[in-house]
């Protein structure tokens, strides 16, 4: 018999929603991620009542929210870098005879288009604890990265 004549409907079919992943680790941001998981979470209250009536879009607008509401209420204010590279550090740095800037913030906030990397990805832990003037290793190359200047990303 075929398939058509013996369901009643397509939702047996689809695919199941898991909850979102969190992260491991602590849920270290800056302040300035702090009030975009604020704002994220205002978003999606705000979309959540707009979509009354919508179950399917309310099921996952209530999925992201969850998720959201955890990662804000977890959050921690990570203490402000002194002179050493750290979560929250604006980073000058030299790496394969290129110059660039990168700012190390916590896994939400990170973007790697405009500069933000998750402090847990590999060149950020390459360089954590690395002062102005010290070197490391990276992608199999002894001294690969230089690091020419760091400081807090907020003051």
């Amino acid at each position: 018999m075929s398939v058509a004549f013996r369901r009643e409907d397509d939702d047996e079919h689809k695919e199941p929603r898991f909850e979102l992943p969190l992260p491991p680790g602590p849920n270290l941001v800056t302040k300035r991620g702090l009030a975009a998981m604020a704002a994220q979470v205002a978003r999606l209250e705000g979309e959540l009542e707009a979509a009354e009536g919508d179950a399917e879009r309310t099921t996952a607008i209530r999925r992201d929210l969850r998720y959201w509401r955890t990662r804000h209420s977890t959050a921690e204010i990570a203490p402000v870098p002194t002179d050493e590279v750290a979560f929250g550090s604006r980073v000058t740095y030299t790496l394969n005879g290129q110059r660039k800037t990168i700012e190390l913030v916590g896994s939400d906030e990170a973007d790697p288009a405009a500069g933000r990397i998750p402090f847990t990805a590999p060149l950020a832990l390459a360089m954590t604890g690395l002062m102005a003037g010290e070197t490391a290793d990276f992608g199999g190359r002894s001294d690969a990265i230089e690091v020419i200047e760091t400081g807090p990303i907020e003051p």
